[in-house]
């Protein structure tokens, strides 16, 4: 089920089997859900599941990162037991809003850009990974709650690519105009786009480098 704040919860719908999806879909909340739509990139957060394949923990560790669904011909297969989480995006949008970035790896030119937006938005520590990834795993979730961590910005200032609350839904900014995400794609833009201060679900650094010139890809939907 769709919830805020990265909130693990098991999507209880029974559906024939051939129609069962695993819960490995990330939302701009952060939040695991099961949905039949496929996404453009895959990525992982540790191991989340259970050898059952139940998902038990919302993160496993600060490395958070976005990965190529095809790499070398790589084949594996889902939720093995003791084994990384496969996570699903619709695209690399809402990779940030859930506080992933690229993986270093498979993704090696877009992992470049993105410490060259890191230096250039003047943001703390060397970018090396696991400088970089303890800064974002601050900045991503609320130490309070343990959940997605929100601030709040002009909707106007916000960059394209990053992800705002409207209505209990995540908004893509994308060339001025405001996309509601949904697991297959975004619907259109919403006639009367949000003005003045919003909820801001992509973490703050995220948007600093998104300001900074990176450029996410975004799913066909976003037109």
């Amino acid at each position: 089920m769709l919830t805020p704040a990265g909130k693990v919860q098991p999507d209880r719908r029974r559906r024939p089997r051939s129609q069962m999806s695993h819960q490995n879909r990330t939302t701009p909340f952060s939040s695991v859900i099961a949905d039949p739509a496929r996404g453009l990139f895959m990525g992982n957060r540790g191991c989340l599941h259970r050898a059952d394949g139940q998902i038990i923990r919302a993160y496993a560790g600060k490395r958070w990162i976005t990965c190529l669904t095809r790499f070398k011909g790589r084949r594996r297969a889902l939720l093995q037991p003791g084994r990384y989480t496969e996570l699903f995006f619709l695209d690399e949008a809402v990779a940030l809003a859930a506080g992933h970035r690229p993986c270093a790896e498979c993704r090696r030119d877009d992992y470049r850009r993105f410490q060259a937006a890191w230096r250039a938005a003047g943001l703390p520590e060397a970018p090396g990974a696991d400088a970089m990834d303890l800064v974002l795993h601050t900045a991503r979730l609320d130490p309070a709650t343990g959940q997605q961590r929100h601030h709040r910005a002009d909707a106007d200032a916000l960059p394209d690519g990053a992800f705002a609350l409207g209505d209990d839904l995540p908004l893509l900014k994308h060339r001025g105009r405001f996309l509601p995400w949904r697991p297959g794609g975004y619907a259109p833009a919403l006639p009367r786009p949000p003005r003045g201060p919003v909820t801001v679900l992509t973490p703050a650094p995220l948007v600093r480098i998104l300001v900074a010139g990176y450029q996410p890809v975004l799913h066909p939907s976003a037109g």
